[in-house]
């Protein structure tokens, strides 16, 4: 109960927004186009496999518009206290559990939305699009999303104000990304960064979405980690994402 018309109002508020839209997909592609084209000629990847770096940043630029629009999403409830939309919520017969879970898979259903969009290049590298191969991709999707969602509504519930929601994302997840194996992979990074990788729970969700793209053995040559192991990391972030976002609602407001 109240977690349906929480996910509606959320969902049809952000795409009648279309800068929102714009750039939460905009602003990425465009690192993508000249990022990959400036670091083409430098990219090598391990031995036996054949893949240009724009090829191999796409995962990256996908978990980009998923970041970017989950930040975007979550933030609304920043708005929502200010308005007084979230005071009348919580006054109503409606558990702080059920609130969570209708913004989290509204910012979750956005971020799933926008990357799908942000899809179409691959359809020009990706030589055997199965169905079997987009129900992988959508499954990995859906997580990540759905964890950097709930982390982002974890850390906006207890906030006030947009510009510190801002700078408390930006210094967290915009490392976070650039360590998740989105722009070179784990196998070429120092060894210190390395570990630094290792422990970042966003470079096992990129992972998996890469094995999703390229296959189980491509995708293990090129971040160093099983598949099996990086998909139940992805999973677990989002599980305890939520739960941090549970915990964050029903604290008592000081």
């Amino acid at each position: 109960m109240g977690v349906w018309p929480i996910w509606r109002r959320d969902f049809i508020r952000f795409y009648r927004q279309p800068n929102r839209v714009g750039g939460a997909l905009g602003a990425p592609l465009l690192l993508w186009l000249f990022i990959g084209a400036g670091f083409g000629d430098a990219f090598s990847p391990p031995a036996d496999i054949e893949m240009g770096y724009l090829e191999y940043f796409f995962p990256g630029f996908i978990a980009l518009v998923v970041l970017f629009t989950s930040i975007f999403s979550a933030m609304s409830i920043i708005e929502d206290r200010r308005e007084g939309f979230l005071q009348s919520v919580l006054a109503a017969p409606v558990s702080r559990a059920a609130i969570v879970t209708g913004k989290a898979l509204s910012a979750s259903s956005q971020a799933l939305a926008q990357s799908l969009i942000a899809l179409i290049p691959a359809f020009f590298f990706l030589d055997d699009f199965s169905a079997a191969k987009a129900g992988y991709i959508l499954a990995a999707l859906a997580a990540l999303s759905f964890g950097l969602s709930a982390f982002g509504l974890a850390m906006a519930w207890r906030m006030d104000s947009t510009q510190a929601y801002h700078s408390v994302m930006n210094l967290i997840l915009m490392p976070m990304w650039l360590l998740s194996g989105a722009m070179f992979p784990l196998t070429t990074a120092p060894e210190w960064m390395s570990w630094l990788m290792r422990f970042n729970p966003l470079f096992y969700a990129v992972a998996a979405l890469r094995s999703s793209f390229y296959g189980v053995e491509e995708a293990e040559a090129l971040t160093g980690v099983s598949t099996v192991w990086a998909a139940g990391v992805a999973i677990a972030f989002g599980l305890v994402g939520f739960a941090a976002a549970v915990w964050a609602a029903q604290r008592p407001e000081a």
